[in-house]
Parts: structure tokens; C-alpha cells; sequence
């Protein structure tokens, strides 16, 4: 899946290319918790992110407005990145998760559709027989004159009726019934491809932001290694004491070392998730206006059908042809975007 070379920046450039500030991280927020009030110690010491199940955010206090990637449209890409409450469990469901479950309530949609149309297509067949039964009823046959014409030609019309009412379901099933069916035949296939993608970048957020919390607590234990032995020096314990405070002190910076690595890694991986989130929901995107323009085109063709079969009850279909005419994608997006948003701030790097 590509990105265009401008959505496709990494780490630290992210935010740049973003037109945005990159501030500071907090390294200390933890994974798969809320953040709650902020403390008086932790205003004091200034921390301008926190990490949200191993995501990482700038707090509002602390950041300048980011700038949407698509400023102009409620666009997938700008109003997804935070996770929400799962209403059905006590977990949590990702923003990518709620794209997807909109995908699969649209192409469960566009199947009901396409099982209006069938019993429409019954009706149809079941009238038009009827029609044509009837005409051959040999009911007033014996009329004579002007009268009699006249009555045969009524009940010819029935037959001639009934032959459009044949063709209008016969047309119905091929150019409306028929797509709607065969569209995007490969649509469940892709969305588990797209779920399974995503998931896996965040997960391997997950193991790294697992690990840059386990090199944290390696430094400190090293730090609190280094202070010991200098607090012996001090008081001469021993005469062990200054090499002891050489390995100290190089413990402590292979786990300084250690840690840059484990943060630079889990930047990387955010970095490739939020490319990765991005490209794909404008893809959902994309196959959503795909979706609803394709359903709009049919039932545009079912209306003309109609008007084709029935000219004398084209006002019945006129209420439709003026909603049909007014469907629009992206509105219909901005009401759902507004909706079911889980939040538009995006994720920032971690920085020590």
C-alpha cells in the first residue's frame, strides 16, 4: 500500500512536515491507562505528552493547534487516532475498529438492498401473470360493434401490460439486483486484510512501548546503583569503592544507551502505524464514496426502469429522483465523522 511521498514522513519529521511543533515527550505516563488529573509535581515538572494504551499524545495545555491533514472535508484520516470505550465490553475499541465496523454495516446494508429489489422483482412477476391470466378470460367476448372493439382492445391491453411488468423485473434483476450483489465481491476479504495489518503494527507498538518501560526502570536502577557507591566513596567504606563506581558508572550508561535505542524504536514503529493509519483509512475512505456512489447509480437505473413501465405514475417515483439527485458522500460523512469521532489529536514521538 503506498502513501504519497508528503503523508509518508518518519519520527521526528512527522510533525514538521505537518507544519507542526514536535515538544517533549513524557516518558513516564503509563500503557493502557487513562491519563487522569494532572498532579501540582507533575505541572511543576512541565510534561507536555501522555501516553494512552501506548499511544503517544501531546497534552492540550502544552501543544500548538495541529494543523488537519485534510483541512477542507471530514476526512477518515484526521478523527480516528484515539481509542474508545467499548460499549460491549470492558475493554477498548481502536478508531481504526470503528472504520471498519462502518465498512461492514455498509456492505450489510447494500445486501438488504439488493434484497428489497428480489421481492420487488417477486411482485412484479407475480403481477404480470395475473395480468396476463386475466386477459385471456373470455368474459363479455360475444359484445358486438364499436363496443365490442372497444372491449377487446381494453382487455388486449392488459396482455400488453403484462408484458411490460415482465420486462421492467426482468431489467431489475440484471441492472440493479445484480451489481448490487457482485460488488466488491472481495470486500470481506479486504477489510481482514486492512484489520489484520493495522493490528499488527499496533501490537508491535505495544511490545516496544513495553520495552522502552523496562530500559526506563533498568536506568533508574542503574542510577540508584551509581549513587550508592558514590555515597560510599564518600564515607570510605571500602577501597573497592572507586572501581565499583567504574562499573557503576558504565552500567548506568550502557542502560542510558539501551534506553535511546528502545525509544527510537518505538518512534519508528509509531511513526509507521500513523502512515499506515492514514493511507488506509483514506482508502476506507475511498470505498465507502466508491459504495454509496455505485448504490446512487442503481437506484437512479431502478427510478428510470420505473418511469420506463409506469409513465402514468411517474409522481410516485419523483420524491425519489429529488433524494436520489441530493445523496452526498461527503456530507453523509461529516454527519457520521461528527457522530462517531473518538478524537482528532494526533500522535506524537517520544523524546527524552
Amino acid at each position: 500500500m503506498s502513501t504519497p511521498q508528503a503523508m509518508r514522513p518518519h519520527g521526528k519529521d512527522l510533525p514538521v512536515l505537518l507544519g507542526l511543533q514536535n515538544p517533549p515527550y513524557d516518558t513516564r505516563a503509563p500503557c493502557l491507562q487513562s491519563p487522569g488529573p494532572i498532579s501540582p509535581t507533575r505541572k511543576q515538572n512541565k510534561e507536555t505528552t501522555v501516553t494512552i494504551n501506548c499511544v503517544t499524545f501531546p497534552l492540550p495545555a502544552s501543544m500548538s493547534e495541529q494543523q488537519l491533514l485534510k483541512p477542507n472535508e471530514w476526512s477518515y484520516c484526521d478523527y480516528f487516532w484515539t481509542d474508545k470505550k467499548d460499549p460491549q465490553a470492558n475493554g477498548y475499541i481502536t478508531g481504526f475498529e470503528v472504520l471498519l465496523q462502518k465498512q461492514l454495516k455498509g456492505k450489510q446494508m447494500q445486501k438488504e438492498m439488493a434484497e428489497f429489489v428480489r421481492e420487488r422483482i417477486k411482485i412484479e412477476e407475480e403481477y404480470a401473470k395475473n395480468l396476463s391470466k386475466l386477459s385471456q378470460i373470455p368474459l363479455a367476448s360475444q359484445e358486438e360493434g364499436t363496443l365490442g372493439e372497444a372491449w377487446a382492445q381494453l382487455k388486449k391491453s392488459l396482455a400488453d401490460e403484462a408484458e411490460v411488468h415482465l420486462k421492467f423485473s426482468s431489467k431489475l434483476q440484471s441492472e440493479v439486483e445484480k451489481p448490487l450483489l457482485s460488488f466488491r465481491e472481495n470486500f470481506k476479504k479486504d477489510m481482514k486484510r486492512f484489520d489484520h495489518h493495522i493490528a499488527d503494527l499496533r501490537k508491535q507498538l505495544v511490545g516496544r512501548y513495553a520495552s522502552v518501560e523496562k530500559a526506563r526502570k533498568a536506568l533508574a536502577d542503574r542510577q540508584k546503583e551509581l549513587e550508592l557507591k558514590t555515597q560510599q566513596l564518600e564515607i570510605k567504606l571500602n577501597n573497592k569503592t572507586e572501581e565499583d563506581i567504574k562499573k557503576a558508572r558504565r552500567k548506568s550508561t550502557q542502560a542510558g544507551d539501551e534506553l535511546m535505542r528502545c525509544v527510537d524504536l518505538y518512534n519508528q514503529s509509531q511513526s509507521k502505524w500513523f502512515e499506515e493509519m492514514v493511507t488506509t483509512s483514506l482508502e476506507l475512505e475511498r470505498l465507502e464514496l466508491e459504495r454509496v456512489e455505485m448504490i446512487r447509480q442503481h437506484l437512479c437505473q431502478y427510478t428510470t426502469l420505473r418511469h420506463e413501465t409506469d409513465m402514468f405514475k411517474q409522481s410516485t417515483m419523483e420524491p425519489v429522483d429529488q433524494l436520489l439527485q441530493c445523496v452526498d458522500p461527503a456530507k453523509d460523512r461529516e454527519l457520521w465523522v461528527q457522530e462517531n469521532k473518538t478524537g482528532d489529536i494526533r500522535p506524537v514521538d517520544i523524546e527524552i
